[in-house]
């Protein structure tokens, strides 16, 4: 199993950098369901406190995606990153309903750390291989809840597995195809960040995920840590 980074991205974006953490049999459980449904709370509690009064656009642990957004050509208020898709919600006092275990524990993890983090089903995974790339012509994207598949625009930086995107623009907008469910097992978790902005949260974020993982879940856990110079991580 891989998961990689083109060149052709840190050309654009040179100081990305993406903690990753492979999640492998995790075996879920009533015990783990509540601790991590607890987290969760938690992390939903901390962050409507700390984002009252707060201008979430010009908030320094934002910025650097709005930023990145702009570089990769992207409109960041008509395509927010994950992350200040998140802190939106919450701020508007929708708080963060519960998906699913798996899927629970990164967003208690994202928000508790203030980063995008992302989870992609490695069960779904194209000749086991991810990648962020920009698109090229015959990838596809199936929205989240299905529908008519998309053409990505030419460029545009996806996470994507075979031709099936499974994230748009970067950070945006997650697919159906790879999407996390009840039944999933094993799960690669990417921490998007900056090399120059949040580079010891982005690891932070990763070791706690990866513990949480062990810990709570049983699972296998391999981490790994992605930059310009080192482009490709394999598990």
């Amino acid at each position: 199993m891989k998961f990689s980074i083109s060149p052709a991205v840190f050309e654009k974006l040179p100081t990305a950098c993406f903690g990753v953490v492979a999640v492998l049999d995790a075996v879920p459980s009533p015990e783990a369901d509540a601790a991590i449904a607890a987290r969760l709370a938690e992390a939903v509690t901390d962050c409507q406190a700390a984002l009252a009064g707060v201008a979430l656009k010009e908030s320094p642990e934002i910025l650097p995606y709005r930023e990145a957004f702009r570089a990769l050509g992207q409109n960041p208020n008509k395509y927010p990153c994950s992350i200040e898709a998140l802190l939106t919600r919450i701020a508007k006092g929708k708080g963060m309903p519960s998906i699913n275990t798996l899927v629970d524990l990164g967003n208690a993890v994202s928000l508790r750390h203030r980063l995008p983090i992302g989870a992609h089903d490695i069960a779904t995974f194209r000749d086991g291989v991810l990648e962020v790339r920009p698109a090229v012509e015959g990838d596809r994207f199936l929205p989240f809840g299905g529908g008519e598949p998309e053409l990505p625009d030419p460029g545009e930086v996806v996470y994507v597995s075979g031709g099936e995107v499974r994230t748009r623009r970067w950070t945006w907008r997650q697919s159906e195809t790879g999407k996390i469910t009840p039944e999933t097992r094993s799960v690669l978790y990417p921490v998007d960040g900056f090399l120059d902005h949040n580079r010891e949260e982005v690891l932070a974020a990763r070791d706690e995920l990866a513990e949480l993982a062990k810990t709570l879940l049983g699972a296998s856990v391999t981490v790994g840590f992605i930059d310009r110079d080192h482009p490709e991580f394999s598990f």
